[in-house]
Order: C-alpha cells, then structure tokens, then sequence
C-alpha cells in the first residue's frame, strides 16, 4: 500500500533561534500535555541550582504554548520561541547555571519524550515544514560546517581542554 498525498503544497521556512550569552538550548519533541511538569520536575531533580525555561506547543485541544521554568526571562522566551517555530509537540528548554549535560539523559527518560534535535549553545535555525494541516520540526542546524580534520595539535588542544574543564581526569 503506497502513501496518499493529501496535499503537494507545502512551505518550508528557516527559523533562527535566538541563544542569549551565556544560554544553552535543548530542542526536542514530545507527545503529551503532561511534558511541561515532567521536564519541569526532571531539570529541577537533576540539577536543583540550574536556571531554565520550557516552552511547549500544545498539538490538539487548546492548541496553546505551554510554558513552565524557574526564570521568568527564560520562560518567557522558551514559550515565545515555541510559538515562533509552532509545530506540534515540540519543546524548546533554554538553560543557563547549568549545561545540557547535566540533565539531557534524564530529559531523554522522561516518558513522553519522542526525540532530541538538538542541545546546544552554537547558533541554531529550525527546518520546519508547513502543510495544509499543520507545521512539522523537520530538524535542526547547529553550528557551521566543519573546515576540516582534526590534526594532531588539535587533538591535544581539545584532550586538555576537556581536563581543564574538569569533564576528563587529569
């Protein structure tokens, strides 16, 4: 049984995402209401001292932009964020105190979580699609393309950094 095009009209459009200094951002997509208290409670749990905001887009009923956090200013721009990429179910978390690592994995096991696009600092753009029904996350660019391989005295460049940073033993 083959696809059936509903419609062969669509719109794909670029959406810059702003990242404030010193702010990371974790965009992903989920498949229920409950995904703002989950997160909410999943952050707060993994790193108590991290300071955050999540915007939801609501996919069905009120069709809202949900938003929780414990930073009015990146609460704020979480759900205006959501609203600017407006595709359903996706959740865009802004981070600061704190790194993606820190609560990423724990993020990644909260049951409504269907995937991660990305959890980043770099400038970031979504790729969403628009069709007659809706507006769909196709993905994400992070970051600029590479210039490059890695030499040597790169690898010992990124090998210490790690150590200096603490996130490898000395």
């Amino acid at each position: 049984m083959g696809a059936r095009i509903l419609s062969e009209k669509f719109k794909i459009e670029i959406i810059q995402i702003p990242i404030p200094e010193g702010t990371n951002v974790i965009i992903g997509q989920s498949h229920f209401i409950k995904t703002t208290e989950d997160i909410y409670e999943t952050i707060v749990n993994s790193c108590p001292s991290i300071k955050f905001g999540l915007g939801f887009c609501e996919a069905s009923g009120d069709r809202l932009v949900r938003h929780e956090g414990n930073d009015e200013e990146l609460r704020k721009l979480a759900a205006e964020t959501c609203l600017k990429i407006g595709a359903g179910h996706v959740f865009v978390i802004y981070l600061r105190g704190g790194w993606p690592i820190n609560v990423l994995n724990a993020i990644k096991n909260v049951p409504e979580v269907t995937r991660i696009f990305a959890a980043t600092a770099n400038p970031i753009q979504a790729v969403v699609i628009e069709t007659d029904q809706g507006r769909g996350l196709l993905g994400v660019v992070d970051g600029f393309k590479p210039v490059g391989i890695e030499d040597e005295e790169k690898i010992k460049e990124r090998r210490e950094f790690l150590r200096k940073i603490g996130y490898k033993l000395k």
